[in-house]
């Protein structure tokens, strides 16, 4: 996208945390583009570019007098925004300058200062974001900390009201932040931290109750000390997240102190055993490619061979692991270390001697750890896999377990005196065995965290483990406060509510497990019709959803995303109406074409018309939207093959390499599964929006595919003609399935 001598875009990026950020810079970034590419034009004083500069300096003067209003609301960032704002309408009017100039020199400098003075302008209006958002966590904290203090009942009625009141606003603030964050991993961790505090204030709520009303009863307390710490620990992991990456928030510590910083980031950025592997097989292949390896690139290959170790110990340590995945584990490592020896062997006789046979020698032992790390990444994923099948037995035994733990104190509270030590003793003994369950399950969740292929789900597997090993005892802890007070109403309500908190758990588990599984199987991929959607299974779980519609109130909240995702349409059809004459088999134009009529149907679903009626009607054809998304990747793919290198070339690569992102992104989505009508609601708006920023990028790629081609007289791929008979049998099924969705 940059032109030439303009810096790359992601220079910027790099400083970017979020969507918003990104989406109010790219327009700047485009029109600037434009100028630096024509500016040989101003030396001929050319009345496009003088008109695009004047607009480029009007923009950025009405975008200046916002940042100097956000500087007047916010005295915090006052100084640093009035120095930025001025510096950004510097760079405007030199902007300006340059174009009305004489010889158009100076205008890759000016660019530059204005790109740098706009985002920091933008990073400082985003600080004044994350500081409302941390405001609002400080008043949770204080609201803690005064429900934690409380002596009786109706101070804490006020104090819970009060708390409730700032956890709306937080739940608020954290799922917008969530929404706007460019980064993976950081919206997982949010979200967990989101997901820890939704579910923890119902037990807070009931720990306390019976707290209070067992003021010398310790596993009361341990209950209630728990839920605290957890939910302390959320707001932690909120605070890490949205303070990473803001400029000179290391110093900014006056606010709100966080000791634990360090710590805490070594916790939740702890990596996996997957990533150790393809790490090394990155080094390796670098090694290979420069013809060895330097002293500190054979340092770099030591330390992450000593980490791929320890991080197998995961998988051979485990009590649950297979005698004969253990032993194959162990030999591959064995393997790897060897093939490392020898080549950091080869490579030092390299370095000191210059032997040219020893190239040989060294592509030997790069091809050997290559493959050796291959054999232990298959090894790895099938002893996790091997104890992921037997996840969904444990949950369920592991949740009737709870429920005889429930049964339990209805028994102590209807039965004599004298049943009660057999009664305790039965206890024990479900405590122990549910105890059990729980190491089994939280080793699972360990060993699918290591072939997670993905930063959500390994945060999801990160998260369930830490979830399952504070939350897993304490369902027993609320047992045995029932059991010494079984007449207790509020002894009864907790335990059922910790109870309720260890299925939901154990549900994350399973599910975690069934996806990983179906991530990891090696079954070869099914052809699918990809122009209309089916009703039925579509993938979101393992089983058929329940078809939903929206209601009028639901289709007006998500109008909005969906007219967008019609404008964007609309003109992809005006794109490729311009080209569909000159070629009636031009491949990217018929599967551009496809993906608008889809497109244009998943709008018409959310103004309640068109073929798709319901959810599940929308979720499947966002599947095939993504599918058909692939297949243009890899047409366009091969098309660039024949492009010149040059700028042209540059800016089609960089929209071309987002597509298989945003693909994923889409598809993780859709699979993503949902219980309720809430829930089924976010999940179709998170799907309209994904499906807008894939076909947003498609339309670049088609748009700068056709521009490549004009300019140097480029054959477009052509579709391929059917020579084959159909097979009437599929034709007639989905002639059928078509008819039921319509019908």
């Amino acid at each position: 996208m940059a032109a030439a001598g303009l810096p790359d875009f992601d220079v910027y990026l790099t400083q970017i945390k979020t969507h918003s950020v990104e989406r109010t810079l790219l327009p700047l970034v485009k029109q600037i583009s434009s100028l630096v590419a024509t500016r040989g034009e101003a030396a001929a004083g050319g009345a496009a570019v003088q008109r695009v500069g004047a607009a480029v300096a009007c923009a950025v003067e009405r975008f200046v007098a916002v940042g100097e209003t956000i500087a007047d609301d916010n005295p915090d960032v006052r100084h640093s925004m009035v120095l930025a704002c001025k510096e950004a309408r510097a760079a405007g009017r030199a902007i300006e300058r340059v174009c009305t100039g004489s010889d158009g020199s100076g205008m890759v400098t000016a660019a530059r200062g204005l790109l740098a003075a706009v985002t920091r302008v933008l990073l400082l209006a985003d600080m004044v974001v994350v500081r409302q958002l941390l405001l609002a966590k400080d008043k949770v904290a204080r609201s803690l900390d005064r429900l934690e203090s409380v002596s009786n009942f109706a101070e804490f009625v006020r104090a819970f009201t009060e708390f409730g009141g700032s956890m709306v606003e937080l739940a608020r603030l954290t799922a917008e932040r969530r929404a706007d964050l460019r980064d993976e991993r950081r919206r997982a961790q949010v979200a967990a931290a989101r997901n820890v505090l939704e579910r923890s204030t119902l037990m807070l709520l009931t720990s306390s109750k019976t707290c209070l009303r067992h003021p010398g009863s310790a596993s009361a307390r341990e209950n209630r000390d728990t839920v605290f710490c957890q939910m302390r620990r959320a707001m932690d992991l909120i605070h890490y997240v949205v303070r990473d990456g803001l400029p000179g928030h290391e110093e900014q510590s006056q606010e709100v102190t966080y000791s634990r910083d360090k710590e805490q980031a070594a916790q939740w950025e702890a990596g996996t055993a997957l990533g150790a592997l393809r790490g090394l097989s990155t080094q390796v292949r670098a090694a290979r490619a420069r013809g060895g390896a330097d002293g500190a690139r054979r340092r770099a290959l030591a330390s992450t061979l000593r980490a791929l170790v320890e991080r197998t110990h995961d998988f051979t340590d485990s009590a649950y692991t297979s005698h004969e995945h253990r032993q194959r584990i162990l030999a591959l490592a064995e393997r790897i270390a060897y093939e490392l020896e020898r080549l950091v062997s080869v490579a030092v006789s390299l370095e000191e001697q210059g032997v040219s046979g020893t190239l040989a020698a060294l592509e030997s032992a790069c091809a050997g750890a290559t493959s050796a790390a291959a054999e232990l990444e298959r090894a790895l994923v099938a002893a996790a896999r091997d104890q992921a099948r037997d996840l969904a037995p444990l949950a369920e035994q592991a949740r009737k377990l709870a429920s005889d733990l429930a049964h339990i104190g209805n028994l102590r509270r209807k039965l004599a005196s004298s049943c009660g030590e057999r009664e305790s003793e039965r206890l024990h003994n479900i405590a122990s065995q549910l105890h059990e369950q729980l190491d089994h399950i939280i080793e699972v969740c360990k060993l699918l965290r290591h072939i997670a292929m993905s930063e959500t789900l390994q945060v999801s597997a990160k998260f369930a483990e830490i979830n399952l090993r504070i939350y897993g005892p304490q369902v027993v802890t609320a047992a045995r406060t029932l059991a010494a007070h079984p007449g207790s109403a509020a002894a009864r309500e907790n335990l059922d509510v910790f109870v309720d908190m260890w299925a939901w758990l154990l549900a994350d588990a399973a599910r975690l497990a069934r996806e990983l599984l179906d991530l990891t199987d090696e079954r070869p991929d099914k052809q699918q019709y990809s122009s209309l959607p089916r009703p039925g299974k579509h993938g979101t779980t393992s089983k058929p959803l329940k078809a939903v519609r929206l209601d009028s109130d639901e289709q007006a909240k998500i109008a909005k995303s969906g007219l967008e995702m019609k404008m964007m349409s609309s003109e992809m059809d005006a794109e490729t109406e311009k080209w569909q004459g000159a070629d009636e088999n031009n491949d990217i134009v018929k599967r551009a074409k496809n993906m608008s009529s889809m497109a244009f149907a998943m709008y018409q679903f959310t103004k309640g018309e068109g073929r798709l009626n319901t959810t599940q009607d929308l979720f499947t054809q966002a599947e095939y939207f993504a599918e058909e998304a692939n297949r243009l990747y890899k047409i366009v793919r091969q098309f660039s093959y024949q492009v010149p290198a040059g700028t042209a070339k540059k800016e089609l690569l960089e929209h071309l390499d987002k597509v298989p992102t945003y693909v994923q992104q889409l598809q993780f989505t859709v699979k993503e599964p949902t219980v309720g009508r809430a829930a089924t609601f976010s999940k179709v708006d998170n799907v309209i929006q994904e499906t807008k920023h894939l076909m947003n990028v498609i339309s670049k790629v088609v748009t700068t595919c056709f521009d490549c081609a004009n300019k140097y007289s480029l054959c477009m791929p052509e579709r391929v003609p059917m020579y084959w008979k159909p097979n009437l049998r599929k034709a007639s099924t989905f002639k059928s399935e078509n008819s039921v969705l319509n019908g």
